[in-house]
């Protein structure tokens, strides 16, 4: 069993550290002098945080009995933010295995306490009525509550912060349509609540007294339908009014597609968080006040939490996204060069160009790809391939960057990834569009000698059955143009940029 002394900073474990909340509630937990360890798949992805250094990384995953087990050493407070959203078919088991798992070792461990973000459910509709997203959800609560752990479900309908799902889904929305026909859920009532509440009360969850074992419904003060949140959002970023006319025929599948023609969020993502708007989702309770009392001004209306949502967005200091997590189903495989790489047919296309800049100037360019600098081709190609990604369920192109700027491990770059980047020298994509194959993007920056750079850039696509061997040579004719095109305006740019800077 754990012996704590409360002058002392808890320890804590955060799984989901790859995350939209995750990645936020780390600093928060640092800040609050508690000590943290992660659970993540991807380790990696988290070292250009600015708190990397001060946390511990345990590799694993939450159905990995071992992996949890190890993380869960000395642990006083376990935060289970985790879940499958629009992962496939079987999403309910996985999370159904993986709250089991964390539940047993937790309590195997002496953890003193569980803090888990679930979703707010609407009284009197039963079970199998509600979304399987928000089945799933509730199903969770109740096997982490039988756990043997005290545990604190915290509740939540939308979550309204810059990158949240929620957030992008709302402002892309009202934003790019000032007529919309639209589905008949956006007259249900939801109680959104801010982004910075829900990581207050994250926190304060550490300290709930050891008795305690129960959900709480968080919430703002606010309850709105999503009609009112579209024309309220409208008027905080001084829009003019929006016409909106909702239609009974709009299914939560065909929602799920206007949703994600028309934002970043893909119909995958879109239709979890459509469906869980058909049912009314407002607070009953407000009992976690009594034990996490609220400081002055909190918790934020929805108005100020839009306010501060989009200075985050204007001011380039989005922290993470919803894109920050891996796209479920994209590829894990190590790149084909590693070396316990198993081997395989590998397609490749080189490309060089001596640049006219120094190596700075270059890799400026290279860091500034894709988003709205788009990607330096046949911007006609590019788009397409976005289309066609998004018709079959991809991301497409419309995630675009997290940073105008600057990148690190483990942001999402339109329907790339980026698994490596070692500044001034290496960035290496992996991309997560649907294809029959794994397929990476790698731009290097070497000096080349008397103030200038060299260019080099390789495409490699590992080919998964038939199916990918005809694609690869279906697209083989348009590499010219567009990776061709892509070195070439690379090096022009670099070049037309060092000067400029010189000035």
């Amino acid at each position: 069993m754990n012996h704590h002394d409360p002058t002392d900073g808890l320890h804590c474990l955060v799984t989901g550290a790859t995350g939209y909340i995750g990645g936020r509630l780390l600093p928060e937990l640092l800040a609050a002098g508690h000590r943290v360890r992660c659970l993540a798949r991807s380790p990696g992805k988290l070292r250009d945080h600015p708190w990397a250094g001060a946390v511990e990384e345990v590799r694993g995953d939450v159905t990995d009995a071992a992996a949890v087990a190890e993380a869960m050493r000395d642990i006083d407070v376990a935060y289970y933010l985790v879940h499958t959203l629009g992962s496939g078919k079987d999403f309910e088991e996985t999370d159904r295995r993986a709250a089991r798992v964390f539940g047993q070792r937790a309590e195997a461990a002496g953890v003193r306490r569980i803090v888990y973000l679930g979703g707010l459910t609407p009284p009197g509709v039963p079970e199998e009525r509600l979304s399987p997203h928000l089945r799933s959800r509730a199903e969770v609560g109740r096997i982490l509550l039988a756990s043997g752990v005290p545990t604190a479900v915290l509740r939540a309908a939308v979550i309204i912060g810059s990158g949240s799902a929620s957030f992008e889904m709302l402002r892309y929305l009202t934003e790019r349509l000032p007529v919309m026909v639209t589905p008949s859920w956006v007259r249900t009532r939801i109680q959104p609540i801010a982004v910075r509440d829900v990581l207050r009360l994250l926190v304060g969850g550490a300290g709930l007294p050891d008795g305690v074992n129960r959900t709480f419904d968080i919430g703002g003060p606010d309850v709105l339908t999503y009609r009112d949140m579209m024309v309220r959002y409208a008027r905080v970023a001084g829009l003019p009014r929006r016409l909106i006319v909702p239609v009974p025929v709009l299914t939560p599948g065909l929602s799920s597609h206007w949703v994600g023609l028309v934002t970043p969020v893909p119909a995958s993502l879109a239709r979890p968080l459509t469906e869980s708007l058909r049912h009314e989702v407002v607070c009953r309770e407000h009992d976690i006040d009594r034990y996490v009392p609220a400081p002055p001004g909190h918790p934020l209306g929805f108005d100020e939490a839009v306010r501060l949502a989009l200075r985050q967005v204007r001011e380039a200091r989005v922290t993470t996204r919803w894109s920050s997590a891996a796209v479920p189903g994209a590829p894990s495989d190590p790149l084909p060069t590693d070396p316990d790489w198993a081997g395989g047919s590998l397609y490749t296309d080189h490309r060089e160009a001596v640049v006219d800049a120094p190596v700075g100037e270059l890799w400026r360019v290279i860091e500034g790809v894709g988003g709205e600098h788009g990607w330096y081709s046949f911007p006609l190609a590019w788009s397409v391939r976005g289309w066609l990604d998004r018709l079959v369920g991809g991301v497409g192109l419309r995630r675009g960057r997290r940073d105008a700027e600057r990148l690190r491990a483990g942001d999402s770059l339109d329907f790339w990834r980026v698994e490596e980047i070692e500044r001034g020298h290496l960035l290496r994509l992996r991309a997560e569009m649907r294809l029959p194959g794994l397929a990476w993007l790698e731009m290097y920056a070497e000096p080349d000698g008397d103030g200038r750079s060299r260019y080099r850039q390789r495409a490699l696509f590992h080919p998964h059955g038939l199916l990918g061997h005809a694609y690869w040579w279906a697209v083989s004719p348009f590499h010219a143009v567009v990776f061709g095109g892509m070195a070439r305006t690379i090096a022009r740019t670099a070049a037309r940029r060092g000067p400029e800077s010189a000035r």
